[in-house]
């Protein structure tokens, strides 16, 4: 037995477990003490039963786990604590049945005082059950893309005590379920909302203090008389003259701690803690603030760190969020899935913005909708406390979706974007219609302080056009990366918020390269690559087909710098829309959790792929950007607009834009511009029209110079 919780009260059980594949005969004998488990498998906790060879086709584990408590003082009560168990769980200690829980991220609780008091030696007892989707487009365990993805392999089952298991002491008042939200807050006063279950023992008057403290300490106490039993209780505390928390780009990230102490008398019985900050956010027609400022997003899609939930660090969330920030981004999406509490701690104290969803992807049964909204009212309890967290999302792509690694998506099902699919969006769905909005009634209804969206990468349909965003996929899926301007004319409410944009590149990874046969250029496995690495080869094909590459290495650079081209020019382009009407974007995807082709600009190592370079150079605070998002113009002219976005807090004084055209036949011709620019704006320049006198290949140079700005940028293009 080591470590202690963060209540001073816990004892970790994480270590060395004992643990079977399930069958019939052992499952009805799990929880007796007298069952000799010598023969069992050494296992680790947290850790995930697929690590151990003898375990890794299981869909149902047995665990086992025997050790000693210390005497309990009179009066004191004693808790099991099971931080995160993937996907159910059936619960015995010391041969007593506890209880069962279903969720995997979310924290269950049983008492075990009466059991812990009868011996010194004790027994708990688990099995936990994460199965594979029988039936993919109707699935009925809530664990998003760790079973359902075309980033994982979803073979690979998540199932284990991927957290940890603990036993708390408290007194004759446990402190349960406790809640902190921030109503409100701008610089004279702050408002927190907080709740708990307060679980008592006895018939008691109570003293609950509250503390907020910063700099200073604000201090909130009621006295409360307590029925034996569970008492829900509610209320706000006030802070005066708060120091607000900003994302990183605006101002500082201070963390308050907010601390809930129940006492009986002289005695404390229990205490939790909680560390928010104090902030607003408000989003309107997808356009930000933050503590009343205005704040265009930029984002990046996270999906797990690693494949395995429980080998994740707090220094690898540290990492991946540090790089995301040095990379330009202010937000990212946690994409289909929740992550351990360490990615939130750090984003609180980095000043990450994230878009939260909910851990569903594609296609669920009916029988879900319970649990599925119990869930996410538990998310947010969880995990609203975190300023980070700005944005619900209830179901990414509700689509009936039965996805194969390595396809293309069906226009019918899976696409997010055509005139087929925004017919078949206006048809309603059980996903679509009942169970996500219900979802999202979950989430606003335990959450009045954030939005909320019913669902994620759905055309606007009726009757919420207004809750909804967009995954559009050009330069990949969807046509050519120019047609994005064609669309941003015609339909703009598309574009006011893209979760969803990029392409495919292959990693510089020798595990891909050689169990595809790279050795054998051009003849590849094309089913190792489809089905084990996940390439969508139509797709690669269309764009960079194997048959134009001198060699794998060649092939490899080819897609990565499609990939490039995607990221940059997507980003370009919504840029200059800042606000009109776009307010911001998620590029798909940041970083691969195992060896992969995706569209990750960063692999499973953290090498980074060219996109990385474009990725950073686009999300640079101020950037010039022409017209040229197209592989080829027109000798006889291209009227070619010139922007220049700056995201800085500050007004730019006098700057010299030059641009410079080389085109074949024909001396290089400059233009000059020079003026100032107002905070987070984006300005029109010049519209030169670039002509050619002869075919060929072409380059547009911008650079932008000025005291307190420097800015350059390059295009290639064909003229024809």
């Amino acid at each position: 037995m080591s470590g202690f919780a963060d209540t001073d009260r816990g004892i970790s059980l994480s270590g060395a477990w004992k643990a079977l594949a399930a069958e019939e005969a052992t499952r009805r004998r799990i929880g007796d003490i007298n069952l000799d488990d010598d023969s069992w498998i050494d296992v680790e906790v947290p850790g995930l039963w697929r690590s151990t060879e003898l375990l890794s086709e299981a869909e149902s584990v047995l665990y086992r786990r025997h050790f000693e408590l210390h005497g309990l003082a009179q009066g004191n009560r004693r808790w099991l604590v099971i931080d995160g168990l993937c996907y159910q769980g059936d619960i015995w200690f010391d041969g007593a049945y506890l209880g069962d829980t279903e969720g995997y991220f979310v924290e269950h609780s049983f008492e075990i005082t009466e059991a812990a008091s009868q011996a010194r030696e004790h027994l708990l007892a688990i099995e936990a059950n994460c199965s594979t989707p029988a039936d993919r487009t109707a699935k009925q365990s809530i664990t998003g893309v760790l079973q359902h993805s075309d980033t994982l392999d979803q073979d690979l089952n998540p199932g284990g005590l991927w957290r940890d298991v603990r036993i708390e002491e408290t007194g004759p008042v446990k402190i349960g379920n406790l809640r902190v939200l921030v109503l409100e807050a701008d610089n004279d006063r702050a408002i927190i909302r907080l709740g708990a279950e307060l679980d008592s023992s006895v018939t008691t008057t109570a003293e609950v203090v509250t503390s907020i403290s910063y700099l200073e300490r604000t201090e909130h106490t009621q006295e409360l008389v307590l029925a034996r039993g569970r008492n829900e209780i509610e209320w706000h505390v006030a802070v005066e003259k708060p120091e607000l928390w900003w994302p990183f780009a605006l101002g500082e990230q201070p963390l308050y701690d907010s601390q809930v102490t129940v006492k009986i008398g002289d005695c404390e019985s229990d205490t939790r803690t909680r560390r928010i900050g104090l902030r607003s956010f408000e989003l309107r027609n997808w356009i930000a603030s933050v503590n009343g400022e205005r704040i265009y997003l930029k984002g990046s899609n996270f999906g797990p760190c690693s494949s395995d939930l429980s080998a994740v660090s707090e220094d690898d969330h540290r990492r991946d969020l540090a790089l995301a920030k040095n990379a330009g981004l202010n937000l990212v999406r946690v994409h289909g899935h929740v992550a351990h509490p360490y990615l939130y701690q750090q984003a609180d104290q980095l000043g990450m913005l994230i878009f939260q969803d909910f851990p569903l992807q594609w296609g669920y049964s009916r029988a879900i909708r319970s649990q599925a909204t119990r869930q996410a009212t538990a998310l947010v309890h969880q995990f609203g406390h975190h300023p980070s967290i700005v944005l619900w999302s209830a179901h990414n792509e509700p689509f009936r979706y039965n996805h194969k690694l390595g396809e293309r998506r069906d226009a019918n099902s899976g696409s997010t974007f055509g005139a087929l699919t925004s017919i078949n969006h206006q048809v309603p769905s059980w996903n679509r219609s009942i169970l996500d909005r219900a979802i999202k009634r979950s989430l606003e209804k335990a959450d009045p302080t954030r939005p909320a969206i019913a669902h994620s990468g759905v055309t606007p349909h009726f009757p919420q056009l207004d809750g909804t965003d967009s995954h559009l996929w050009f330069g990949w899926e969807h046509g050519e990366i120019s047609d994005l301007k064609v669309v941003a004319s015609r339909i703009p409410r598309l574009l006011r918020f893209v979760s969803e944009f990029g392409a495919q590149a292959l990693p510089k990874d020798d595990e891909l390269s050689e169990a595809c046969g790279a050795d054998n250029f051009p003849l590849l496995n094309r089913e190792v690559l489809t089905e084990r690495f996940g390439a969508q080869l139509e797709l690669l094909e269309q764009h960079t087909p194997v048959s134009e590459a001198d060699s794998w290495e060649d092939w490899v650079h080819r897609t990565q710098l499609r990939q490039a081209e995607v990221v940059r020019h997507t980003i370009e382009i919504l840029r200059t829309l800042k606000y009109r009407p776009n307010g911001g974007f998620c590029q798909f995807l940041f970083a691969d959790a195992l060896p992969f082709v995706s569209g990750a600009v960063l692999d499973h190592h953290r090498r980074p792929k060219m996109a990385w370079d474009a990725l950073t150079a686009a999300n640079r605070p101020v950037i010039v950007v022409a017209d040229l998002h197209r592989e080829a113009i027109p000798a006889a002219g291209h009227k070619c607009a010139i922007h220049v976005v700056s995201d800085l807090r500050n007004h730019i004084g006098p700057a010299t834009l030059t641009i410079e055209w080389r085109a074949p036949g024909m001396e290089t011709q400059r233009w000059t511009f020079t003026g100032e620019f107002e905070p987070d704006t984006v300005t029109k320049v010049a519209e030169p029209v670039l002509v050619s006198h002869a075919h060929g290949s072409a380059s547009l140079s911008l650079e932008l110079r000025g005291p307190q700005v420097h800015a350059v940028n390059l295009y290639q293009v064909n003229v024809y």
